[in-house]
């Protein structure tokens, strides 16, 4: 089985490790891995405790006036709650069973990104129509398609593996699926999810072993294809020129405030912050400080070491990762190990495109930053996509110990 990886039957990259040559303390004990689920343990405390800090003020804010100081904080942990429990059942079920729902779970995110887009169904909020209210949380439709599109990719890829060289065979229905998706998203319009999700399929396309060529035409459609977004997007053509100068008259005080609040929070900060608690741009000065730029606050608060801290673990937890779908394509699981490396391309996208948004090194846009920023579906699927990977170490633990005895 472990011959495999090195010949024709598994037509994937991989990197040069021995993985058939894993320690025997790799697989014993606890039969997932401890390290990565006790960082994003880590990451989800160190959240829960900034969203708090983020939202204490809101409630002096008009908007919020009647919410208590601990709303968000009770939601936020609430959400936590909910995608414990999602993701220990997650974690039960083996990724045979979840190849055999990639299908299904691709239509039900079909279904939900169109239900979305009902008036009535779907809530709109500052003129995005995005979320759809279950009573106790409000989910969102696009975090689901995250996940879903990630497991049909790598399902398709398994299936297409005979004639991944072959442009309209192998590539092309991939992409009218992902096209579809796209533009239910751009309905909404959510365009940071789409591009989260061409990321998470193409990704997907290429370590299934997409010939490279194939790959870089892909990728220059998309980038085309967004460019050409954005040029016909009045708003969106005014975000780019507000991130090339935030601090301009015209921008200041419209798309360029966000950007322009989050640098001097990071700012202030300096190189230990101000303290826990001590942020004043989240007293009504940086919009959204609680979703999508909570790095500003904790850049405010913990300063740049605490900002090097959060994307060490970053760095870290998607290494880990990619590391577990790795070892899962050498013990010939193709499909877990694109799962696990597509759940890697995930987290690290998102979190990059965050931290970037924040810094100001990327042009603003509304994706949080995964484990942290306050949002329950967003949660909610972040711990399942997490529960997955493990559930694959756990089976990759499973087949070295076979292997051995």
């Amino acid at each position: 089985m472990l011959g495999a990886a090195g010949g024709d039957g598994l037509p994937v990259r991989l990197s040069s490790r021995n993985y058939a040559g894993t320690r025997d303390g790799a697989v014993r004990d606890l039969g997932f891995d401890q390290p990565l689920a006790w960082v994003a343990v880590a990451l989800l405390a160190w959240g829960l405790v900034m969203v708090y800090s983020a939202s204490v003020a809101l409630p002096d804010n008009p908007r919020f006036a009647n919410y208590a100081q601990t709303h968000f904080l009770i939601r936020h942990t609430f959400s936590i709650a909910v995608g414990l429990i999602a993701a220990l059942v997650a974690f039960q079920f083996p990724l045979r069973a979840w190849e055999r729902m990639a299908p299904w779970l691709f239509a039900l995110a079909l279904l939900l990104l169109v239900l979305v887009l009902i008036p009535f169904i779907g809530k709109g909020v500052n003129g995005a129509r995005r979320w759809i209210s279950l009573g106790v949380m409000n989910f969102q439709p696009s975090e689901l398609a995250k996940l879903a599109v990630l497991l049909y990719a790598a399902d398709y890829m398994v299936r297409k593996m005979d004639v991944k060289e072959r442009f309209f065979q192998a590539v092309a229905p991939m992409g009218v699926a992902v096209l579809v998706v796209g533009m239910l998203l751009l309905a909404e319009p959510d365009m940071g999810a789409f591009m989260v999700i061409v990321v998470i399929a193409m990704g997907i396309l290429f370590l299934g072993g997409v010939n490279a060529r194939m790959f870089f035409l892909i990728a220059l459609l998309a980038v085309t294809a967004f460019a050409v977004m954005i040029m016909l997007s009045d708003w969106r053509r005014e975000r780019i020129f507000a991130y090339l100068d935030p601090w301009s008259e015209e921008h200041a005080l419209g798309k360029g405030y966000q950007l322009s609040h989050s640098l001097i929070a990071i700012g202030r900060g300096e190189l230990f912050g101000v303290g826990l608690g001590g942020s004043v741009e989240k007293l009504h000065w940086l919009p959204e400080a609680h979703t999508d730029f909570l790095l500003a606050v904790i850049g405010e608060e913990f300063g740049l070491v605490g900002l090097l801290v959060l994307i060490a673990l970053f760095l870290w937890l998607t290494r880990r990762i990619m590391h577990i779908g790795r070892q899962a394509i050498a013990l010939d699981q193709v499909f877990a190990g694109l799962v696990a490396q597509g759940v890697g391309l995930w987290f690290g996208f998102q979190a990059f495109i965050n931290i970037g948004v924040n810094l100001g090194a990327l042009p603003t846009k509304g994706l949080t930053l995964p484990f942290m920023s306050y949002g329950g579906s967003a949660i909610l699927l972040n711990m399942v996509a997490l529960a997955i990977v493990l559930r694959v170490d756990y089976e990759n633990r499973q087949l070295m110990r076979g292997a051995r005895t």
